[in-house]
């Protein structure tokens, strides 16, 4: 199972490539179809919010989670923004014992661990989303890129992809890069 270590690298790399997005582009269409730019950014760091809470309070409010869903994150500063959730996340997958902490997210109970898991895959396919939108670099850390895809193929069940949670898997072409393996096993056309 992956650590703090690789939460930490994919934060690194997503804020590589947040950084690298000019505000002209938060409008552009993603990969991730029902989402532009800013729409996707505002999705990671409301999750990032999140994920931090749960961990930090054990769940989140009704309230709080609907804020986060429905609500602007990002306001004029769409890169400090994502920086402070990032920052705020790591700073709580980081406490002391909390990879074991029982947790409840929107989508279930389980040890902050497992829920360090999802984030890792989440952020990692939606980072490889942002890059592609916005005409960077998608080929991102391979260890980060062949650590987000091997969690979701060990979290990631048909019962998963047939309730709408995640789209079918595509099949990349021969020889694919590692940045469209996993954009391909999260249903996104390579």
């Amino acid at each position: 199972m992956a650590g703090t270590d690789m939460m930490q690298r994919v934060l690194e790399e997503t804020r590589r490539v947040v950084d690298g997005i000019e505000p002209e582009q938060l409008t552009a269409a993603t990969p991730c179809s029902e989402w532009d730019v800013r729409a996707l950014l505002n999705h990671i760091t409301g999750g990032a919010e999140m994920f931090a809470t749960c961990v930090e309070e054990g769940g989140i409010s009704d309230d709080r989670l609907g804020a986060l869903i429905t609500g602007d994150n990002l306001g004029t500063d769409y890169k400090g923004s994502f920086d402070s959730a990032a920052k705020h996340a790591m700073a709580a997958f980081e406490l002391p014992g909390a990879a074991d902490k029982m947790v409840t997210l929107p989508f279930g109970e389980m040890p902050a661990g497992i829920a360090m898991q999802i984030a890792i895959f989440d952020v990692s396919v939606h980072a490889v989303d942002l890059a592609k939108a916005t005409g960077q670099n998608a080929a991102l850390d391979p260890e980060v890129l062949g650590t987000a895809l091997e969690v979701g193929r060990q979290m990631i069940g048909p019962d998963m992809r047939t309730s709408g949670l995640f789209a079918a898997e595509v099949t990349p072409p021969p020889n694919a890069p590692m940045h469209d393996q996993l954009a391909a096993f999260a249903g996104r056309q390579p």
